[in-house]
């Protein structure tokens, strides 16, 4: 009889031992990737947003935009320069990453290069014993800031320019210098300017990458039109492509050929290759520092900021320092002015606190890809993904309460560390279509055309290279913003 109550005892423990083991949840795994995906170094890129760049330099006591190569010297004394002020208002207005202009195209070195005697070290500033580069780095290892340099390709100076093998050799001399002197860099700004008086130069821009990539390490990223870490936006006015795909074929590409600008304007959805695009504008009309000219008003800035940012990009915004080495004071009223306006648009999300539903998920409701995902801080790893058995087109709706929520911007954006997808999308608050588009990435911002009040808001994916995931979804209400604003 005891042998047979443990023999019962034994079957009920199976049998609670088997049922805890059928209900344990299994985790879903996520989606496949759609290839190609971004690399460490650009996925820091792309959600710094902002950047900041310092043109400055012998243009900048000349009064010119493009130097011709025989200024002397001796007129390049900025008395007063202070890169712990350029670095300080960066920090203070939302910039972690600042590039300067170490050469543009008059061939005056703001560092003493051993290759040439046109630098600072032949000019009056601190009787030649000065380097621009050092304190703009020092100043910003102090202060966390991230840093990068322009080193242009065109030198207007240097009398080997146009003999193809002795100037290639000369830039990579200098090229070394700045990559071995100045520790570690987030961004190296290449070009593919070039004068009249040798247009068929040829710079030798794949020994150029390979030094950058031996001397830095994969951290780095290399700008120009070809990337092949970031690419050229296409223009100078800040502004990306409605469809604004992070993916490019780069064997299509050719860095300093003009006719790709409206490719690398909008990408390729079949590009082999994950350059995404930087979008460079000067805070004022001309890129150096000048007496006469003042910076971009706030509504202007924010407009390029809603073309750049807001269409997949970052925004790399020109703040030139004066001939006396410091920012001027109302281009750094303007920048706080920027910054406060974003803070003021951006820290309260309209959506939270509120319902929110999708046409699927994948896994069912315990698959961990649910629509709750959109509203919490991971704008990268955590999103909704709808189920596979869905073909159809997929939605997430945000339900307000009975007053609803009154708005005139929609934030959407992609999980895009596993690749960008959404091809299509529209926007309908109550039943109405406010807004529509084609590509999302990492940051899609729509301006609706006039202040919406609604208890609903659908955000339709109508077309996408695979599963669409959308890793976050933001309302707000942006009081600056005036349809009639272009």
């Amino acid at each position: 009889m005891a042998k047979l109550g443990f023999t019962w005892f034994v079957f009920v423990l199976l049998l609670v031992f088997g049922f805890v083991v059928s209900t344990r949840e299994i985790a879903v795994t996520p989606p496949l990737p759609i290839l190609p995906l971004p690399s460490a170094s650009q996925l820091k890129w792309q959600q710094r947003e902002l950047i900041m760049f310092l043109h400055f330099g012998m243009n900048t006591f000349t009064n010119s935009e493009w130097g011709i190569g025989k200024e002397n010297s001796s007129i390049f004394n900025p008395m007063g320069l202070d890169a712990n002020q350029w670095v300080d208002v960066a920090t203070d207005t939302g910039f972690s990453l600042m590039i300067l202009t170490a050469k543009h195209h008059d061939g005056f070195c703001l560092w003493p290069s051993q290759y040439t005697e046109h630098s600072v070290k032949s000019s009056p500033w601190k009787d030649g014993k000065g380097d621009v580069v050092r304190e703009f780095v020092d100043a910003a290892k102090i202060r966390g800031v991230d840093i990068g340099l322009y080193l242009s390709p065109w030198d207007r100076h240097e009398r080997r320019y146009g003999q193809e093998l002795e100037y290639n050799e000369y830039y990579l001399a200098q090229l070394q210098e700045l990559l071995s002197r100045y520790g570690s860099l987030q961004e190296i700004w290449f070009d593919g300017a070039k004068g009249s008086e040798a247009p068929n130069m040829t710079y030798y821009f794949g020994d150029w990458f390979s030094m950058v990539k031996e001397l830095q390490g994969s951290n780095i990223n290399i700008f120009s039109d070809a990337g092949p870490d970031v690419r050229w936006v296409g223009d100078e006015m800040g502004y990306a492509g409605c469809t604004s795909w992070s993916t490019i074929n780069r064997t299509l590409l050719k860095i300093g050929d003009g006719s790709i600008v409206g490719y690398l304007n909008t990408g390729d959805p079949r590009g082999t290759d994950w350059v995404p695009a930087e979008c460079d504008v000067s805070i004022r009309p001309g890129w150096f520092w000048h007496k006469s000219q003042t910076p971009k008003s706030l509504s202007q800035l924010l407009n390029v900021y809603y073309k750049s940012v807001g269409r997949n990009c970052v925004l790399l915004l020109n703040v030139p320092p004066n001939s006396a080495g410091l920012i001027s004071d109302i281009d750094v009223r303007r920048l706080a002015e920027f910054q406060k306006a974003i803070q003021n648009i951006f820290s309260t999300n309209l959506a939270e606190q509120c319902s929110i539903t999708a046409s699927s998920q994948r896994g069912g409701k315990r698959g961990g890809f649910g629509p709750q995902n959109v509203l919490d801080n991971d704008h990268l790893w955590t999103y909704w993904a709808p189920g596979n058995e869905s073909k159809d087109k997929h939605w997430i709706e945000i339900i307000g309460l009975k007053k609803g929520f009154r708005f005139n911007v929609v934030r959407i954006q992609e999980a895009i560390g596993l690749g960008q997808r959404v091809e299509q999308h529209e926007i309908y608050a109550d039943g109405n279509r406010i807004a529509k588009g084609t590509t999302i990435g990492y940051k899609r911002l729509h301006r609706t055309q006039g202040v919406v009040q609604a208890r609903q808001v659908r955000i339709l994916i109508k077309k996408s290279r695979g599963l669409p995931l959308i890793s976050s979804i933001g309302l707000h209400f942006d009081p600056f913003w005036h349809p009639k604003i272009s």
